[in-house]
Protein backbone atom coordinates (compact mmCIF):
# COMPACT_ATOMS: atom_id res chain seq x y z
CA UNK A 1 0.00 0.00 0.00
CA UNK A 2 2.58 2.44 0.75
CA UNK A 3 4.65 1.58 -1.79
CA UNK A 4 1.83 2.22 -4.32
CA UNK A 5 1.43 5.80 -2.63
CA UNK A 6 4.58 6.81 -3.23
CA UNK A 7 4.41 5.36 -6.75
CA UNK A 8 1.73 7.24 -7.25
CA UNK A 9 2.82 10.62 -5.77
CA UNK A 10 6.04 10.31 -7.65
CA UNK A 11 4.29 9.79 -11.18
CA UNK A 12 1.84 12.87 -10.51
CA UNK A 13 3.67 15.53 -11.75
CA UNK A 14 4.76 13.75 -15.01
CA UNK A 15 1.18 12.82 -15.57
CA UNK A 16 0.33 16.20 -14.93
CA UNK A 17 2.81 18.13 -17.34
CA UNK A 18 2.03 15.82 -19.85
CA UNK A 19 -1.47 16.10 -19.51
CA UNK A 20 -0.20 19.93 -19.66
CA UNK A 21 1.10 19.94 -23.07
CA UNK A 22 -1.68 17.65 -24.81
CA UNK A 23 -4.31 20.12 -23.54
CA UNK A 24 -1.83 23.11 -24.57
CA UNK A 25 -1.24 21.38 -28.14
CA UNK A 26 -4.83 20.48 -28.62
CA UNK A 27 -5.81 24.84 -27.45
CA UNK A 28 -3.40 26.19 -29.50
CA UNK A 29 -4.23 23.96 -32.63
CA UNK A 30 -1.06 22.20 -33.03
CA UNK A 31 -2.11 18.70 -32.10
CA UNK A 32 -1.05 16.40 -34.72
CA UNK A 33 -1.58 13.55 -33.06
CA UNK A 34 -1.05 11.52 -30.20
CA UNK A 35 0.20 8.02 -30.15
CA UNK A 36 -0.51 5.44 -26.97
CA UNK A 37 1.48 2.39 -27.89
CA UNK A 38 2.16 -1.21 -25.60
CA UNK A 39 -1.38 -1.62 -24.14
CA UNK A 40 -1.10 -3.27 -20.58
CA UNK A 41 -4.63 -4.35 -19.96
CA UNK A 42 -7.52 -3.20 -17.36
CA UNK A 43 -9.86 -1.33 -19.29
CA UNK A 44 -12.96 -2.92 -19.70
CA UNK A 45 -14.36 -1.76 -22.86
CA UNK A 46 -11.03 -2.73 -24.66
CA UNK A 47 -10.78 -5.75 -23.33
CA UNK A 48 -14.68 -6.62 -23.83
CA UNK A 49 -13.31 -6.51 -28.06
CA UNK A 50 -11.84 -9.84 -27.26
CA UNK A 51 -8.76 -8.95 -29.69
CA UNK A 52 -5.07 -7.66 -29.05
CA UNK A 53 -4.97 -4.06 -29.18
CA UNK A 54 -1.81 -2.62 -30.77
CA UNK A 55 -2.08 1.51 -30.66
CA UNK A 56 -4.51 4.07 -30.51
CA UNK A 57 -4.09 7.02 -32.21
CA UNK A 58 -5.53 10.21 -31.70
CA UNK A 59 -6.29 12.88 -33.45
CA UNK A 60 -8.02 16.59 -33.51
CA UNK A 61 -11.34 16.68 -36.10
CA UNK A 62 -14.66 19.06 -36.61
CA UNK A 63 -17.46 17.14 -36.17
CA UNK A 64 -20.43 19.67 -37.04
CA UNK A 65 -18.45 22.58 -36.82
CA UNK A 66 -17.47 21.76 -33.08
CA UNK A 67 -14.11 20.85 -32.22
CA UNK A 68 -13.48 16.72 -31.21
CA UNK A 69 -10.48 14.15 -30.64
CA UNK A 70 -11.43 10.84 -32.74
CA UNK A 71 -9.78 7.33 -31.21
CA UNK A 72 -8.55 4.78 -33.54
CA UNK A 73 -7.91 1.78 -31.88
CA UNK A 74 -5.79 -0.44 -34.01
CA UNK A 75 -6.24 -4.20 -33.86
CA UNK A 76 -4.80 -6.83 -35.69
CA UNK A 77 -7.53 -7.93 -37.80
CA UNK A 78 -9.22 -4.59 -37.69
CA UNK A 79 -9.54 -0.56 -36.60
CA UNK A 80 -12.47 0.70 -34.23
CA UNK A 81 -13.03 4.54 -34.24
CA UNK A 82 -14.49 6.67 -31.72
CA UNK A 83 -14.92 10.31 -31.31
CA UNK A 84 -15.43 12.06 -28.58
CA UNK A 85 -15.86 15.71 -27.29
CA UNK A 86 -12.01 17.72 -26.31
CA UNK A 87 -13.13 17.94 -23.10
CA UNK A 88 -14.24 13.97 -22.74
CA UNK A 89 -11.55 12.94 -24.52
CA UNK A 90 -8.88 14.36 -22.25
CA UNK A 91 -10.57 13.24 -19.45
CA UNK A 92 -10.66 9.39 -21.09
CA UNK A 93 -6.87 9.56 -21.88
CA UNK A 94 -5.87 11.06 -18.33
CA UNK A 95 -7.67 8.20 -16.75
CA UNK A 96 -5.75 5.65 -19.25
CA UNK A 97 -2.81 7.17 -18.70
CA UNK A 98 -3.04 7.45 -14.63
CA UNK A 99 -4.45 3.73 -14.29
CA UNK A 100 -1.12 2.14 -16.01
CA UNK A 101 -3.52 1.31 -19.58
CA UNK A 102 -0.09 2.15 -21.25
CA UNK A 103 3.05 1.75 -21.17
CA UNK A 104 4.13 4.88 -24.06
CA UNK A 105 2.43 7.74 -25.05
CA UNK A 106 3.71 10.14 -27.96
CA UNK A 107 2.26 13.79 -28.61
CA UNK A 108 3.21 15.01 -32.15
CA UNK A 109 3.23 18.79 -32.96
CA UNK A 110 4.63 20.62 -35.46
CA UNK A 111 7.37 21.77 -33.17
CA UNK A 112 7.62 19.20 -30.62
CA UNK A 113 7.51 15.39 -29.90
CA UNK A 114 6.80 14.86 -26.58
CA UNK A 115 7.09 10.95 -24.59
CA UNK A 116 5.70 10.03 -21.75
CA UNK A 117 7.43 6.47 -20.92
CA UNK A 118 6.41 4.03 -17.70
CA UNK A 119 9.33 1.70 -16.45
CA UNK A 120 9.22 -1.51 -15.55
CA UNK A 121 8.86 -0.42 -12.39
CA UNK A 122 6.25 1.69 -12.78
CA UNK A 123 8.17 4.90 -12.89
CA UNK A 124 6.67 7.49 -15.40
CA UNK A 125 8.96 10.15 -17.30
CA UNK A 126 8.13 13.13 -19.90
CA UNK A 127 11.04 13.60 -22.70
CA UNK A 128 10.38 16.68 -25.15
CA UNK A 129 12.70 16.22 -27.97
CA UNK A 130 12.31 17.53 -31.59
CA UNK A 131 9.77 16.15 -34.06
CA UNK A 132 10.31 13.32 -36.45
CA UNK A 133 10.77 15.12 -40.51
CA UNK A 134 7.07 13.00 -41.17
CA UNK A 135 5.39 15.66 -38.99
CA UNK A 136 6.87 18.69 -39.51
CA UNK A 137 5.24 20.81 -42.34
CA UNK A 138 7.74 22.20 -44.84
CA UNK A 139 9.35 25.34 -44.19
CA UNK A 140 7.49 28.57 -45.66
CA UNK A 141 4.27 26.94 -46.02
CA UNK A 142 2.54 29.84 -46.76
CA UNK A 143 -1.16 30.48 -44.38
CA UNK A 144 -3.18 29.95 -47.56
CA UNK A 145 -1.93 26.73 -47.77
CA UNK A 146 -3.21 25.95 -44.68
CA UNK A 147 -6.26 27.34 -45.36
CA UNK A 148 -6.92 25.49 -48.61
CA UNK A 149 -6.69 21.91 -46.30
CA UNK A 150 -8.92 22.99 -44.22
CA UNK A 151 -12.05 21.10 -44.11
CA UNK A 152 -15.38 22.37 -45.22
CA UNK A 153 -17.85 22.75 -42.19
CA UNK A 154 -19.78 19.48 -41.15
CA UNK A 155 -17.06 17.35 -42.49
CA UNK A 156 -14.90 15.15 -40.63
CA UNK A 157 -11.10 16.17 -40.76
CA UNK A 158 -7.74 17.00 -39.25
CA UNK A 159 -7.62 19.90 -37.57
CA UNK A 160 -5.09 22.35 -39.76
CA UNK A 161 -1.83 23.39 -37.19
CA UNK A 162 -0.87 26.72 -37.50
CA UNK A 163 1.69 27.09 -40.41
CA UNK A 164 4.38 28.69 -38.58
CA UNK A 165 7.19 26.18 -37.42
CA UNK A 166 10.24 27.15 -34.78
CA UNK A 167 12.87 25.57 -36.95
CA UNK A 168 15.86 27.19 -34.89
CA UNK A 169 18.93 24.57 -33.67
CA UNK A 170 17.94 25.90 -30.07
CA UNK A 171 14.73 26.02 -29.24
CA UNK A 172 13.42 26.47 -25.17
CA UNK A 173 12.60 23.44 -23.33
CA UNK A 174 8.72 23.63 -22.35
CA UNK A 175 7.25 26.10 -19.92
CA UNK A 176 4.17 26.52 -18.49
CA UNK A 177 4.24 29.98 -18.76
CA UNK A 178 4.50 32.29 -22.29
CA UNK A 179 7.03 34.78 -21.69
CA UNK A 180 5.07 37.08 -23.57
CA UNK A 181 2.37 37.23 -21.03
CA UNK A 182 1.86 41.05 -20.54
CA UNK A 183 2.21 40.55 -15.98
CA UNK A 184 5.60 39.48 -17.11
CA UNK A 185 6.97 42.35 -18.40
CA UNK A 186 5.42 44.87 -16.38
CA UNK A 187 7.33 43.17 -13.30
CA UNK A 188 10.14 43.31 -15.18
CA UNK A 189 10.75 39.68 -16.12
CA UNK A 190 10.74 39.93 -20.14
CA UNK A 191 11.67 43.06 -22.63
CA UNK A 192 9.10 44.53 -24.83
CA UNK A 193 9.08 41.67 -27.26
CA UNK A 194 8.48 38.94 -24.75
CA UNK A 195 12.24 38.17 -24.36
CA UNK A 196 13.43 36.97 -20.56
CA UNK A 197 15.95 39.64 -19.29
CA UNK A 198 19.49 37.44 -18.71
CA UNK A 199 19.29 39.07 -15.51
CA UNK A 200 15.82 37.44 -14.70
CA UNK A 201 16.76 33.97 -16.40
CA UNK A 202 16.41 32.06 -12.65
CA UNK A 203 13.73 34.37 -11.75
CA UNK A 204 12.08 32.94 -15.08
CA UNK A 205 12.81 29.30 -14.09
CA UNK A 206 11.92 29.62 -10.49
CA UNK A 207 8.35 30.58 -11.39
CA UNK A 208 7.71 28.05 -14.03
CA UNK A 209 8.83 25.36 -11.40
CA UNK A 210 6.17 26.63 -9.36
CA UNK A 211 3.73 26.64 -11.50
CA UNK A 212 4.34 22.55 -12.37
CA UNK A 213 4.94 22.00 -8.66
CA UNK A 214 1.22 23.74 -8.34
CA UNK A 215 -0.63 22.25 -11.31
CA UNK A 216 0.69 18.68 -10.47
CA UNK A 217 -0.96 19.24 -6.66
CA UNK A 218 -3.71 20.33 -8.34
CA UNK A 219 -3.99 17.54 -10.05
CA UNK A 220 -4.16 15.38 -7.42
CA UNK A 221 -6.42 17.59 -5.44
CA UNK A 222 -10.22 17.13 -5.02
CA UNK A 223 -10.12 21.09 -6.48
CA UNK A 224 -8.77 19.67 -9.73
CA UNK A 225 -11.57 16.54 -10.01
CA UNK A 226 -15.04 16.77 -11.08
CA UNK A 227 -17.45 18.23 -9.90
CA UNK A 228 -15.09 20.95 -8.05
CA UNK A 229 -12.86 21.30 -10.99
CA UNK A 230 -15.75 23.91 -12.25
CA UNK A 231 -16.11 25.58 -8.89
CA UNK A 232 -14.42 28.87 -8.12
CA UNK A 233 -11.08 28.65 -6.65
CA UNK A 234 -9.43 31.21 -4.06
CA UNK A 235 -5.36 31.72 -3.55
CA UNK A 236 -3.81 33.47 -1.53
CA UNK A 237 -0.41 34.23 -0.96
CA UNK A 238 1.25 35.35 2.13
CA UNK A 239 4.59 37.49 1.51
CA UNK A 240 4.01 37.91 -1.84
CA UNK A 241 6.44 40.10 -2.50
CA UNK A 242 7.09 42.08 -5.71
CA UNK A 243 4.31 39.23 -6.88
CA UNK A 244 5.99 37.14 -9.38
CA UNK A 245 4.52 34.08 -8.27
CA UNK A 246 1.38 36.03 -7.13
CA UNK A 247 0.56 36.88 -10.46
CA UNK A 248 1.92 34.06 -12.74
CA UNK A 249 -0.29 31.57 -10.36
CA UNK A 250 -3.30 33.86 -11.37
CA UNK A 251 -1.88 33.78 -14.86
CA UNK A 252 -1.93 30.05 -15.31
CA UNK A 253 -5.37 29.06 -13.62
CA UNK A 254 -7.27 32.09 -15.68
CA UNK A 255 -5.44 31.96 -18.61
CA UNK A 256 -4.51 29.11 -19.47
CA UNK A 257 -6.86 26.54 -17.05
CA UNK A 258 -9.50 28.93 -17.33
CA UNK A 259 -10.99 28.32 -14.27
CA UNK A 260 -12.99 31.15 -12.42
CA UNK A 261 -10.20 32.05 -9.85
CA UNK A 262 -9.28 34.54 -7.35
CA UNK A 263 -6.26 35.46 -6.35
CA UNK A 264 -4.79 37.40 -3.28
CA UNK A 265 -1.14 38.73 -2.55
CA UNK A 266 -0.85 39.61 1.09
CA UNK A 267 2.34 42.07 1.50
CA UNK A 268 3.61 43.30 4.53
CA UNK A 269 5.37 46.21 2.64
CA UNK A 270 3.45 49.15 1.06
CA UNK A 271 5.66 50.21 -1.44
CA UNK A 272 5.06 46.70 -2.82
CA UNK A 273 1.63 46.65 -2.11
CA UNK A 274 1.11 49.72 -4.36
CA UNK A 275 3.29 48.51 -7.11
CA UNK A 276 1.43 45.41 -7.68
CA UNK A 277 -1.87 47.34 -7.28
CA UNK A 278 -0.62 49.38 -10.18
CA UNK A 279 -0.39 46.82 -12.36
CA UNK A 280 -3.11 45.11 -11.51
CA UNK A 281 -5.17 48.43 -12.33
CA UNK A 282 -2.93 48.93 -15.89
CA UNK A 283 -3.54 45.67 -17.48
CA UNK A 284 -7.21 45.23 -15.35
CA UNK A 285 -6.76 41.66 -14.40
CA UNK A 286 -10.34 40.71 -13.14
CA UNK A 287 -10.22 38.36 -10.04
CA UNK A 288 -6.65 39.62 -8.42
CA UNK A 289 -6.41 41.47 -5.27
CA UNK A 290 -3.34 43.03 -3.67
CA UNK A 291 -3.70 43.78 0.31
CA UNK A 292 -1.43 45.06 2.67
CA UNK A 293 -0.75 43.08 6.09
CA UNK A 294 0.83 39.93 7.63
CA UNK A 295 -0.44 36.09 8.42
CA UNK A 296 -0.78 36.82 11.98
CA UNK A 297 -3.84 39.01 11.66
CA UNK A 298 -5.23 37.83 8.20
CA UNK A 299 -8.16 36.34 8.00
CA UNK A 300 -9.94 35.42 4.61
CA UNK A 301 -13.14 35.37 4.31
CA UNK A 302 -12.77 32.21 1.73
CA UNK A 303 -9.85 29.75 1.69
CA UNK A 304 -8.63 26.57 -1.08
CA UNK A 305 -4.91 27.38 -1.38
CA UNK A 306 -2.80 28.47 0.82
CA UNK A 307 0.63 30.02 0.01
CA UNK A 308 3.88 31.46 1.89
CA UNK A 309 7.22 31.52 0.50
CA UNK A 310 9.79 32.36 2.36
CA UNK A 311 7.95 33.23 5.73
CA UNK A 312 10.45 33.68 8.50
CA UNK A 313 11.16 31.25 11.27
CA UNK A 314 7.73 30.85 13.07
CA UNK A 315 5.51 32.55 10.53
CA UNK A 316 5.97 30.03 8.51
CA UNK A 317 3.64 27.93 11.08
CA UNK A 318 0.92 30.43 11.40
CA UNK A 319 0.67 30.38 7.69
CA UNK A 320 0.52 26.68 7.78
CA UNK A 321 -2.38 27.10 10.85
CA UNK A 322 -4.15 29.47 8.73
CA UNK A 323 -4.47 27.25 5.96
CA UNK A 324 -4.98 24.19 8.27
CA UNK A 325 -8.21 26.10 9.93
CA UNK A 326 -9.70 27.94 6.93
CA UNK A 327 -10.10 23.64 4.94
CA UNK A 328 -7.56 24.74 2.73
CA UNK A 329 -6.94 21.86 -0.54
CA UNK A 330 -3.37 22.58 -1.39
CA UNK A 331 -1.00 24.48 1.43
CA UNK A 332 2.70 25.23 -0.57
CA UNK A 333 5.21 26.24 1.88
CA UNK A 334 9.00 27.28 1.30
CA UNK A 335 10.12 27.93 4.94
CA UNK A 336 12.84 30.22 5.67
CA UNK A 337 15.71 30.06 8.83
CA UNK A 338 14.47 28.13 11.79
CA UNK A 339 15.16 30.13 15.17
CA UNK A 340 12.62 28.61 17.54
CA UNK A 341 13.84 24.57 17.21
CA UNK A 342 17.68 25.19 17.81
CA UNK A 343 17.97 26.31 21.23
CA UNK A 344 15.69 23.89 23.10
CA UNK A 345 17.82 20.87 21.07
CA UNK A 346 19.58 18.46 23.23
CA UNK A 347 22.42 16.73 21.61
CA UNK A 348 21.24 12.80 22.54
CA UNK A 349 24.04 10.10 22.47
CA UNK A 350 25.08 8.57 19.99
CA UNK A 351 24.92 12.05 17.87
CA UNK A 352 26.67 14.49 20.46
CA UNK A 353 29.86 14.04 18.63
CA UNK A 354 28.54 15.14 15.33
CA UNK A 355 26.07 17.73 16.60
CA UNK A 356 29.00 19.73 18.68
CA UNK A 357 29.57 21.44 15.57
CA UNK A 358 27.53 24.69 14.80
CA UNK A 359 26.17 24.11 10.91
CA UNK A 360 25.23 20.61 11.76
CA UNK A 361 23.03 21.59 14.93
CA UNK A 362 21.38 24.29 12.87
CA UNK A 363 21.04 21.97 9.96
CA UNK A 364 19.65 19.11 12.27
CA UNK A 365 17.33 21.93 13.65
CA UNK A 366 16.58 22.87 10.18
CA UNK A 367 15.41 19.10 9.37
CA UNK A 368 14.00 18.87 12.85
CA UNK A 369 11.74 22.16 12.20
CA UNK A 370 10.20 20.76 9.09
CA UNK A 371 9.92 17.31 9.31
CA UNK A 372 7.48 18.19 12.47
CA UNK A 373 5.31 20.61 9.95
CA UNK A 374 5.06 17.99 7.77
CA UNK A 375 3.83 15.70 10.21
CA UNK A 376 1.63 17.71 11.94
CA UNK A 377 0.02 18.40 8.53
CA UNK A 378 -0.41 14.59 7.56
CA UNK A 379 -1.97 14.33 11.42
CA UNK A 380 -4.30 17.19 10.20
CA UNK A 381 -5.40 15.41 7.34
CA UNK A 382 -3.06 15.93 4.49
CA UNK A 383 -0.92 13.37 1.94
CA UNK A 384 2.93 15.88 2.53
CA UNK A 385 5.64 16.17 0.77
CA UNK A 386 9.24 17.80 1.49
CA UNK A 387 11.48 17.98 -1.32
CA UNK A 388 13.80 20.48 -2.72
CA UNK A 389 11.52 22.87 -4.96
CA UNK A 390 14.66 24.67 -7.32
CA UNK A 391 18.14 23.77 -7.99
CA UNK A 392 20.25 25.39 -5.99
CA UNK A 393 22.03 26.89 -8.41
CA UNK A 394 18.78 29.04 -8.79
CA UNK A 395 18.07 29.87 -5.33
CA UNK A 396 19.69 29.70 -2.16
CA UNK A 397 15.86 28.85 0.07
CA UNK A 398 15.04 25.58 -1.83
CA UNK A 399 13.08 23.41 0.58
CA UNK A 400 9.27 23.13 -0.30
CA UNK A 401 6.70 21.67 2.26
CA UNK A 402 3.73 20.45 -0.30
CA UNK A 403 0.12 19.09 1.44
CA UNK A 404 -2.62 18.08 -0.41
CA UNK A 405 -5.99 17.55 2.04
CA UNK A 406 -7.21 13.70 1.62
CA UNK A 407 -10.72 13.52 0.12
CA UNK A 408 -11.43 11.44 3.18
CA UNK A 409 -10.32 11.92 7.03
CA UNK A 410 -7.63 9.29 8.30
CA UNK A 411 -6.30 8.32 12.11
CA UNK A 412 -3.79 10.53 13.17
CA UNK A 413 -3.14 9.08 16.24
CA UNK A 414 -0.21 7.12 15.53
CA UNK A 415 1.75 9.97 13.67
CA UNK A 416 0.91 12.24 16.82
CA UNK A 417 3.21 9.40 18.90
CA UNK A 418 5.28 9.88 16.24
CA UNK A 419 5.71 13.12 16.92
CA UNK A 420 5.62 13.44 20.33
CA UNK A 421 8.75 10.32 20.65
CA UNK A 422 10.54 12.76 18.39
CA UNK A 423 10.27 15.59 20.34
CA UNK A 424 11.11 13.40 23.58
CA UNK A 425 14.27 12.13 21.67
CA UNK A 426 15.70 15.79 21.18
CA UNK A 427 14.31 17.62 24.03
CA UNK A 428 11.85 19.51 22.13
CA UNK A 429 9.58 21.66 24.53
CA UNK A 430 7.47 24.00 22.16
CA UNK A 431 6.63 23.97 18.61
CA UNK A 432 4.92 26.98 16.85
CA UNK A 433 2.62 25.05 15.03
CA UNK A 434 1.62 22.11 17.32
CA UNK A 435 1.01 24.75 19.77
CA UNK A 436 -1.30 26.64 17.19
CA UNK A 437 -3.34 23.53 16.09
CA UNK A 438 -3.66 22.28 20.04
CA UNK A 439 -5.79 25.60 20.77
CA UNK A 440 -8.30 25.12 18.11
CA UNK A 441 -8.36 20.78 18.97
CA UNK A 442 -7.21 20.40 15.51
CA UNK A 443 -4.54 17.71 16.96
CA UNK A 444 -5.79 14.58 19.00
CA UNK A 445 -4.84 15.20 22.91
Amino acid sequence: MAADRELTEFNAPHLARFADLLRQADAQQRLLKLVLVAYQGGVADIDDLGASLQRVIVRPVLLREQPHLSFLLRFPTKDITKNLPVADALALIANWLAGGAFRNAHLHTPTEEVQLAFSKKGKASVRVGKPSNAEVPAAGASASASAATRPAPGTPAAVSAPAAVTTGHNRDKHRFLDPSRPFLHELGVTDAQGHVLPTMSRKWKQINKFIEVFAAALARSPLGQPPRDQQPIHVVDFGSGKGYLTFAIHDWLRHTLHRDARVTGVELRDDLVQLCQRVIGKLKLDGMDYEQGDVRHYHPAALNVMIALHACDVATDYAIHLGIRSGADIIMCSPCCHKQIRPQLLSPHPLRPILQHGIHLGQEAEMLTDGLRALLLDAAGYDTQVFEFISLEHTNKNKMILAVKRAKATSSEEVVRQIQDIKAFYGIQEQCLEQLLRADGLLPA
